[in-house]
């Protein structure tokens, strides 16, 4: 059954993937802001229904304005995942542009670029930011600066948390859970030496794949600027952890 189920899920991911390429390439230059973030929201909504994963969205994420969605990182699923409740902006290494397909499809949605080790990486990816929040987007970050098992939530890099708190907007921490079957897992976590076709059979050959998606109470944007960037991305870390790694213990035990 395994096989068969990535065969024919593949072959309807990869279409709807050429579809969103079309799309990003032929319609978005042409559509207006509202259009395409309804397409991006429905698009990916779809592509998580082809991949076999259920959501589950608990808390009340910021559906207007300018927003920082900070979260814990656990799988290159986590982007449409996040997308799928509202059309977002996300911050991700320059690695990620040369996924086939994927990177291609994420570059042209709008996600900006961070070239690691390049000395002037982070003050660029900041103007970028700025120039987003003004538009009322959110932005998608992972301060982990990497994927885990999701079991636990590795330190945050605080740098970024200081555009948001230089623009004055609200900072909500995500912490996004992983279950197969009803008991969390880590069974399609992006992790290690693991490439992204053995990662999609992990995901497509199975069913039973669910994403919680826990919306944590946000930090207003006012006590974020009293505190910094190093408490404001502690506070954050804090937050997720604690739904994190509290909801994997009572899993195991």
């Amino acid at each position: 059954m395994g096989i068969a189920l990535f065969s024919a899920r593949i072959v309807f991911v990869a279409v709807w993937v050429l579809l969103g390429l079309a799309s990003v390439m032929l319609v978005f230059p042409l559509a207006g802001s509202r259009l395409r973030a309804a397409m991006t929201l429905w698009w990916s909504r779809i592509l998580m229904v082809f991949c076999g994963v259920r959501m589950r969205v608990v808390g009340e994420p910021c559906r207007e304005g300018p927003v920082l969605w900070a979260a814990n990182h656990v799988s290159w699923v986590d982007i449409f995942v996040l997308n799928s409740v509202r059309p977002t902006a996300f911050i991700a290494k320059s690695d990620i542009r040369k996924w086939p397909l994927l990177g291609w499809l994420v570059a042209g949605a709008g996600t900006v670029f961070i070239e690691r080790g390049r000395r002037h990486a982070v003050r660029a990816v900041g103007r970028e930011m700025k120039l987003r929040f003004e538009r009322g987007e959110v932005i998608g970050l992972f301060p982990e600066g990497t994927t885990s098992s999701g079991y636990d939530v590795a330190p945050f890099h605080s740098s970024l948390f200081d555009a948001a708190i230089r623009a004055g907007v609200d900072i909500q921490p995500v912490a996004l859970r992983f279950f197969h079957r009803g008991q969390r897992s880590d069974v399609v976590a992006f992790v290690g030496e693991q490439t992204l076709m053995q990662n999609l059979w992990c995901l497509l050959s199975r069913t039973g794949t669910e994403v919680e998606v826990c919306f944590l109470p946000i930090m207003a944007a006012d006590h974020c600027d009293a505190e910094g960037r190093a408490h404001i991305a502690a506070r954050a870390h804090g937050a997720i952890r604690a739904r994190v790694v509290e909801q994997a213990m009572a899993g195991q035990s």
